[in-house]
Protein backbone atom coordinates (compact mmCIF):
# COMPACT_ATOMS: atom_id res chain seq x y z
CA UNK A 1 0.00 0.00 0.00
CA UNK A 2 1.38 3.99 -0.64
CA UNK A 3 1.31 6.19 1.77
CA UNK A 4 -1.58 7.85 0.43
CA UNK A 5 -4.22 5.24 0.53
CA UNK A 6 -3.21 5.14 4.31
CA UNK A 7 -3.88 8.88 4.40
CA UNK A 8 -7.16 8.47 2.61
CA UNK A 9 -7.87 5.44 4.83
CA UNK A 10 -7.39 7.50 8.19
CA UNK A 11 -9.86 10.07 6.49
CA UNK A 12 -12.41 7.65 5.83
CA UNK A 13 -12.07 6.20 9.35
CA UNK A 14 -12.54 9.37 11.08
CA UNK A 15 -15.06 10.74 9.42
CA UNK A 16 -17.14 7.76 10.30
CA UNK A 17 -15.91 8.02 14.05
CA UNK A 18 -17.34 11.52 14.26
CA UNK A 19 -20.50 11.07 12.06
CA UNK A 20 -21.32 7.57 14.51
CA UNK A 21 -20.90 9.63 17.47
CA UNK A 22 -23.41 12.12 16.40
CA UNK A 23 -25.74 9.54 15.23
CA UNK A 24 -25.46 8.11 18.29
CA UNK A 25 -26.23 11.67 20.02
CA UNK A 26 -29.19 12.14 18.09
CA UNK A 27 -30.58 8.71 18.31
CA UNK A 28 -30.16 9.18 22.03
CA UNK A 29 -31.53 12.35 22.13
CA UNK A 30 -35.00 10.97 20.12
CA UNK A 31 -35.01 8.24 22.72
CA UNK A 32 -35.02 10.62 25.76
CA UNK A 33 -38.15 12.21 24.29
CA UNK A 34 -36.31 15.24 21.91
CA UNK A 35 -34.31 16.46 19.25
CA UNK A 36 -31.03 17.60 18.00
CA UNK A 37 -32.57 20.90 17.34
CA UNK A 38 -34.08 21.40 21.27
CA UNK A 39 -37.97 21.23 20.21
CA UNK A 40 -39.65 17.99 20.14
CA UNK A 41 -41.07 16.93 16.35
CA UNK A 42 -43.54 14.32 17.71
Amino acid sequence: MSSKRWIILGIIIICGFILGRLAFRAFLNVMLGGTMFGGNIL
